[in-house]
C-alpha cells in the first residue's frame, strides 16, 4: 500500500480527536476522552512512520514529493494549494512532533486525571498538534502561516487553561500579544516574497531565488522579516519574555510547547528557508548573533530561579538560541539535529518536573525539596539522564548535537560566537545540576505535611518518562562524528538544506580536541554546582550577600519585563485611555450624539406644524402653490 498520498491525514487525525472531545467530551468518561485524544495523535505518528519508510524506498529522482489536496485560493496569478511537502526536513519534524506529542498525551491521562476540565484540555491539546503538523508539513508559506497562527491560538488557550487564576489568564494574553508582534514580521516577509517571486510555494520560491546574487537587498529584507516572526515564536531576544510566564499552564502544556512543537517553529522555518538565508549573509549574521546572545542571556537568568518549571523555561530559551546560532553560521542540519535531541530531553525534563510536582502535592519551589531520589526513583533516574543530555555529557544525545553547534560556530562563525556559546554551555551544566542537587540530594526540606504523602507517579506518567529517557540516550548516535558513514542524520537531511558554499572542516584530531574541551567545560559547571549545593551550600547565600546588586539584577531577570512595562505597555495603556476619553467619547461619540440631538431638536419644532386641522393644511398647500407659481413666472 502507498502511504505518501495520504500524508494529509496526519493532521486530520488529531483534528478528529479535537472535534469528538470538544463536542462530546462531557458525556464521555475520562478514560474514553484520554484514549481518544492519545490514539488520535498516535495514529498520526503511525502514519508518519509509514510515510517515512516508504519515502526511504523511493528512487532519488522521485524525491521530494508534493501531495496536493485541493486548490485553496486562485485569483489571477495568485494561486495557493492545500498541499503537503514530503521531504527529509518535513519528515523529521513530523516524526518528532507526532512522536513526542503522543507520549505527552499519554502522560496527560495520568497527570490531568483529577482536573474538572479534562475533555477541554484534550480537545485543546489535539487541536494544537493538528496545527503544528500543518505548519511543518505545508508546501507553501501561506499554509505554513495557517499552522503558525493556529499554534499561537492554541498556546493562548493552553497557557491560560486555568483561566480562573489571574496569573494564568495574564500569561496567556502575554503569549498571544507578543507572538502577534513577531507574526506581523512573518506576514510582511511573506508579502515581500510573493511580490518578488509571484508565488508562495517553497520549491518555486527557492528555485527562483537562486537567480539572485548573494547579498541581494530584497532577499535580505525578506529573510530579516521572516526572522522577526521566528524571534516571537521561538522566544529570542527581544521577544522572549512570554515563554517563562507560559509556565502558568499545566505541565504537559509546558512540555508540548517548549519541547518539540511551538517554540521550535521558528528554527524550522529558518532551516526550511535555508536557500534564501544563504543568499543573505547579513541575515545569517543577525540570526547567529541574536541566537548566541539569547543562549547566554537566558542561561544566566536560569541560575537564580527557584521554580523548577521556570528554570526549564529559561533553559528552553537558551537552547533555542543554540539552534539559531547553528542556523546563523550555516549549520542548518546541526540546528535541526539539536532541535530533535532537545525535543527528547526537554520533554523529559518538563514531564519529570510534573512528576516531582505530582509527588509533592503541586510544589514547584526547589527550596522546598531535597533528598527525593529514593522516594521517586524512576523520576530521579530519568530526570538525571535528561540533565546529563542537556549538559552535553557523552554519550547522551545532547552531547552530539551541542558539540556540532560549537564546532561550526568556531569554523564557520568566529571565535567570539564560539567562546560565548561555550560559556553558556558551562552555565547550562551549572544551573541544571543545581536543580538536580537541590531536588534529589542533600537534606529534605519538604514540609512535614507533604513528606509522608510522597509517592512515585503512576505508569501512565512513568512510561513516557522511560521512553523519552531511552531517546535521550540513543538519539544522538544517528549522527556520530568522526567515524565516516556514521552521520546518518546529516546524510538524510542534507538534500532538503541549501549548502552554505564555504563550509570549512576540521582535522579529526582538532575535532576530538573540541569534544574533549566541551566535555571539560560541562564538567566544570557540574563541579561548581556540586560544590555550591552539596559540599558547601552556604556559598550561594554568601555570594548573594557579597554581590547584592548583581544577584538582584539576575534574580529579577535583568528587569526586562519591568522595562517593557515602563517603555511600551504603560504608554500604550495611557495612550489608549486618552484616545478613549478624549477622542472616542468627546469627538466620535460627541459627533454621533450631536447629530442625534440636532435631529431631535428639529423633530420637536417641526412636529408643531402637524396640527390635525384641515384648514391649516389647505393654507399650507395654497402657500406652496403660490410660491411655486411665483418662482416659475419669475
Amino acid at each position: 500500500m502507498h502511504f505518501i498520498p495520504y500524508v494529509w491525514l496526519i493532521p486530520v487525525f488529531p483534528l478528529i480527536g479535537f472535534v469528538i472531545n470538544g463536542l462530546l467530551g462531557k458525556s464521555l468518561s475520562k478514560g474514553k476522552v484520554g484514549t481518544i485524544g492519545t490514539v488520535a495523535v498516535g495514529l498520526s505518528f503511525a502514519l508518519t512512520v509509514a510515510v517515512f519508510l516508504e519515502y526511504l524506498r523511493l528512487p532519488a529522482a522521485a524525491k521530494p514529493v508534493e501531495v496536493v489536496v485541493y486548490n485553496w485560493l486562485a485569483s489571477g496569478s495568485f494561486s495557493v494549494n492545500v498541499a503537503f511537502l514530503v521531504d527529509p526536513l518535513s519528515l523529521v519534524m513530523l516524526l518528532v512532533v507526532s512522536g513526542v506529542s503522543t507520549l505527552i498525551h499519554l502522560y496527560s491521562t495520568g497527570y490531568m486525571h483529577d482536573d474538572p476540565g479534562f475533555p477541554r484540555f484534550f480537545a485543546y491539546l489535539n487541536l494544537f498538534v493538528c496545527f503544528m503538523l500543518i505548519l511543518v508539513g505545508a508546501n507553501n508559506f501561506l499554509m505554513m502561516f495557517v499552522g503558525w497562527e493556529g499554534v499561537g491560538l492554541c498556546s493562548y488557550l493552553l497557557i491560560g487553561y486555568w483561566y480562573e487564576k489571574k496569573s494564568a489568564s495574564d500569561a496567556g494574553k502575554k503569549a498571544f500579544v507578543v507572538n502577534r508582534v513577531g507574526d506581523y514580521g512573518f506576514l510582511l516577509g511573506m508579502f515581500v516574497i510573493f511580490w518578488t517571486f509571484g508565488t508562495l510555494n517553497f520549491r518555486e520560491v527557492f528555485s527562483l531565488a537562486a537567480q539572485y546574487p548573494v547579498g541581494s537587498g530584497i532577499i535580505t529584507a525578506a529573510t530579516l522579516l521572516l526572522f522577526v516572526g521566528a524571534t516571537g515564536k521561538s522566544a529570542q531576544i527581544p521577544l522572549y519574555t512570554w515563554l517563562p510566564d507560559a509556565m502558568e499552564g499545566p505541565t504537559p502544556v509546558s512540555a508540548l510547547i517548549h519541547a518539540a512543537t511551538m517554540v521550535t517553529a521558528g528554527v524550522y522555518m529558518v532551516a526550511r528557508c535555508s536557500a534564501l538565508y544563504v543568499l543573505a549573509p547579513t541575515s545569517l549574521a543577525v540570526v547567529a548573533v541574536i541566537g548566541c546572545a539569547t543562549a547566554i542571556f537566558a542561561a544566566s537568568m536560569g541560575t537564580c530561579q527557584f521554580d523548577i518549571k521556570r528554570i526549564l523555561a529559561y533553559s528552553t530559551v537558551s537552547q533555542l538560541g543554540y539552534m539559531f546560532l547553528a542556523c546563523g553560521v550555516g549549520a542548518f542540519v546541526s540546528g535541526i539535529f539539536h532541535l530533535m535531541t532537545h525535543a527528547f530531553f526537554k520533554a523529559l525534563l518538563f514531564l519529570g518536573a510534573g512528576s516531582i510536582s505530582h509527588a509533592l502535592a503541586g510544589e514547584l519551589d526547589i527550596r522546598l525539596m531535597g533528598n527525593l531520589r529514593h522516594k521517586i526513583p524512576i523520576t530521579y533516574k530519568t530526570f538525571l539522564i535528561a540533565t546529563l543530555a542537556i549538559a552535553g555529557i557523552f554519550p547522551f544525545a545532547g552531547f552530539f548535537s551541542k558539540d556540532e553547534i560549537l564546532m561550526y560556530a568556531l569554523i564557520n562563525g568566529n571565535v567570539w560566537l564560539w567562546l560565548t556559546a561555550t560559556v553558556a554551555a558551562c552555565i547550562t551544566a551549572f544551573y541544571m545540576f543545581r536543580a538536580v542537587y537541590m531536588v534529589f540530594f542533600g537534606e529534605s526540606r519538604v514540609p512535614h505535611h507533604v513528606e509522608h504523602h510522597i509517592h512515585e507517579s503512576p505508569p501512565s506518567m512513568t512510561i513516557p518518562l522511560m521512553a523519552l529517557a531511552f531517546l535521550s540516550v540513543v538519539g544522538g548516535w544517528i549522527n556520530f562524528p568522526i567515524i565516516p558513514g556514521a552521520q546518518k542524520f546529516h546524510d538524510f537531511l542534507s538534500p532538503a538544506i541549501a549548502p552554505l558554499g564555504h563550509e570549512a572542516h576540521l582535522a579529526i584530531s582538532a575535532e576530538l580536541g573540541l569534544m574533549a574541551f566541551s566535555m571539560a567545560v560541562a564538567a566544570v559547571g557540574i563541579y561548581i554546582a556540586y560544590k555550591f549545593y552539596l559540599v558547601s551550600p552556604e556559598i550561594p547565600g554568601w555570594l548573594a550577600e557579597k554581590f547584592p546588586v548583581i544577584y538582584d539584577v539576575v534574580y529579577h531577570k535583568y528587569y526586562v519585563d519591568e522595562i517593557y512595562d515602563y517603555l511600551i505597555v504603560e504608554p500604550i495603556k495611557v495612550g489608549s485611555t486618552l484616545l478613549w476619553t478624549e477622542v472616542d467619547d468627546k469627538v466620535v461619540d460627541g459627533t454621533v450624539n450631536g447629530s442625534a440631538g440636532v435631529v431631535a431638536w428639529l423633530s420637536e419644532h417641526l412636529r408643531r406644524l402637524e396640527t390635525g386641522f384641515v384648514q391649516n393644511y389647505a393654507m399650507a398647500i395654497v402657500l406652496g402653490v403660490t410660491l411655486v407659481v411665483g418662482y416659475l413666472l419669475g
